[in-house]
This record gives C-alpha cells, structure tokens and sequence, in this order.
C-alpha cells in the first residue's frame, strides 16, 4: 500500500468507463447538420464532452438560440441513441470495478450525462450495483463546478485525501482540483495529452489496464 489511500474511487463515465466518445461527436454534428447550424469539426465536439449538454451546447454552437434548444436537444438524442448497440464499455473495465470493490473501496460515478442517460447506461451494462453512488450534470452544477463531488463525498461520508476523481477530460480533473481531491486522467479518451496535464492530475494512465494497477494499490477500505 502506499501512502494515497482512497476509499472513494469517482470515475467519469462517456470516455473512461464507456467507449462513446465517437457516438457523441457524431450526435452534436448531427444535430447541427440537422438544424442548419455550422458543424463543428471532431476537436470541438469532443472538448465538451463531460460537461452537461446545455453547457456543451453554449459552447460549441454559439449559433443555437434559445427557441432551438427543444429541437436540438431531440436531434443529439436521436443521434446518440442510433448508436447504442454500438456502445461498449472499454476492455477491462468491469474486471478494474470488481478488484477494486474487493480491495474495499467504494465507487462512484460523476457524469456530464443526464440521469435518464446514466440510468439506461448502467441498465444496459449491468452495472449499477457497482457503484455506492452516482450524480449528473443535470441534478447539480456542471463540471468544473465541484458540487458533484462535494455531494459525493457527503453523500458517502469521506473526506477529500480519500477520494480521487478519475475521468479523460480537463473538466473532470479542474473539478477534482476545485473539490481539494487527487485527479487521475486516462489519455484515451476525449481530450488530448496536453490538456489533461494542464489540469495537474495526480498521474495520467495511457490504458485501462494501468489504471488498475495504479489504483488497486491504492484501494482502501474505510
């Protein structure tokens, strides 16, 4: 064991624990295409993955007005939904989950997803028992905002040295930073190399695999 010691393990979803990344990029340049608003190129849609859509929306279609939202909001669903069969969680996630619960640490989850979307994706996966609790982007601030996590380690009782966020983009690991808690960012997901270590995160892991190893011997029972 070394001396970081979580009993609180938070991971971002789309992009670290579910291969989605493509599907969301697709969803926002298809509801754009399907409104008639500029596409934005791959770099700019996958930038605002793991924040909540109508923060995502702001920024990456500035062109959107406010009585598009409705419509748009339907578009990126109908998009993202036509690739569900298509989705999977990355190789190795659900063996990472299960040593860690063993290892006796709890999960979370912090997500830029609704929770209607989080829901159908831990139905669909099987893995909601996995988790001793969740949050979404539409039930308190987005991220880089640290509500989620301050709500998380509220809700399980633990303290920041013992909590570490896990996620692929710079918004997860700037909200670790703003919650006071490690930040761990895998480089293969949404945001580029470069971006993750902007945020100063504990460590960068470049495969599922290494993270697991980098937090089993971190896991720790409360």
């Amino acid at each position: 064991m070394t001396s970081e010691n979580y009993s609180v393990i938070v991971f971002d979803w789309d992009g670290t624990l579910m291969d989605s990344t493509p599907a969301i990029i697709a969803a926002i340049q298809g509801a754009c295409r399907d409104l008639g608003l500029p596409v934005p190129p791959d770099e700019a849609a996958g930038w605002v993955i793991g924040l909540g859509l109508a923060d995502a929306m702001r920024s990456v279609v500035p062109e959107l007005e406010p009585e598009q939202w409705n419509r748009f909001s339907e578009r990126y669903r109908f998009h993202y939904f036509s690739r569900d069969p298509e989705l999977r969680l990355f190789p190795g996630v659900e063996d990472m989950l299960h040593r860690l619960s063993l290892a006796g640490a709890q999960l979370a989850v912090a997500t830029g997803k609704s929770r209607q979307g989080l829901d159908r994706s831990l139905q669909a996966t099987g893995l909601a028992s996995a988790f001793a609790a969740t949050r979404c982007a539409d039930e308190t601030f987005s991220k880089p905002h640290p509500a989620m996590l301050h709500e998380l380690m509220d809700e399980l009782m633990v303290e920041a040295a013992a909590t570490v966020m896990i996620g692929d983009t710079s918004h997860d690991l700037n909200m670790a930073r703003n919650a006071g808690v490690h930040g761990v960012g895998v480089s293969y997901g949404a945001h580029p190399l470069a971006e993750l270590e902007g945020a100063e995160p504990r460590v960068v892991v470049h495969s599922v695999p290494e993270l697991t190893e980098w937090l089993q011997t971190r896991a720790a029972a409360r």
